[in-house]
């Protein structure tokens, strides 16, 4: 029995992932700054967090974007670093990169030298839901207003 165990690969529930990757899509809209350009920044506070979402590239059917904790890190944890790719015409969301590692495999042996997870790439974009849901309902955004441009 224990040899049927470890021959058994993962495999990803597609509906499971694309119903999720759909979910961050909508959600990392709302937080992408209000000028949709290239190089544009977006920072959100969360708790005592401050995060920079910044669109790092535009394509016809793709942007490529990146959360990076600014300040409230943790000592020993390294700080929060991800790329997102949003798929405009399938209108989905996913990881591509995380804490500058180059790319996520769909699943993984285990065990591996590298210790991942089987199901490493579903779990970093469940989290990638779960901070994008704390964002939208509790974070605040940086509103940059030059006050003494005579409006104010």
């Amino acid at each position: 029995m224990t040899a049927l165990l470890a021959t058994q690969r993962y495999i990803q529930n597609l509906p499971k992932y694309l119903t999720l990757c759909e979910h961050n899509y909508v959600r990392l809209l709302k937080l992408l700054p209000s000028e949709q350009t290239k190089q544009s920044i977006r920072e959100v506070k969360l708790g005592n967090s401050e995060f920079a979402v910044k669109i790092d590239d535009m394509a016809k059917y793709t942007m490529d974007v990146s959360i990076k904790q600014l300040s409230g890190m943790v000592k020993g944890i390294t700080p929060l670093y991800l790329t997102v790719r949003l798929y405009n015409d399938a209108k989905v969301a996913e990881i591509i990169h995380h804490d500058y590692h180059q790319r996520i495999k769909p699943s993984y042996g285990y065990p591996n030298p590298k210790m991942h997870q089987k199901d490493e790439k579903y779990q970093l974009n469940a989290f990638l839901y779960d901070w994008l849901v704390a964002c939208v309902e509790h974070g605040q955004a940086t509103l940059n207003w030059d006050v003494n441009n005579g409006l104010v």
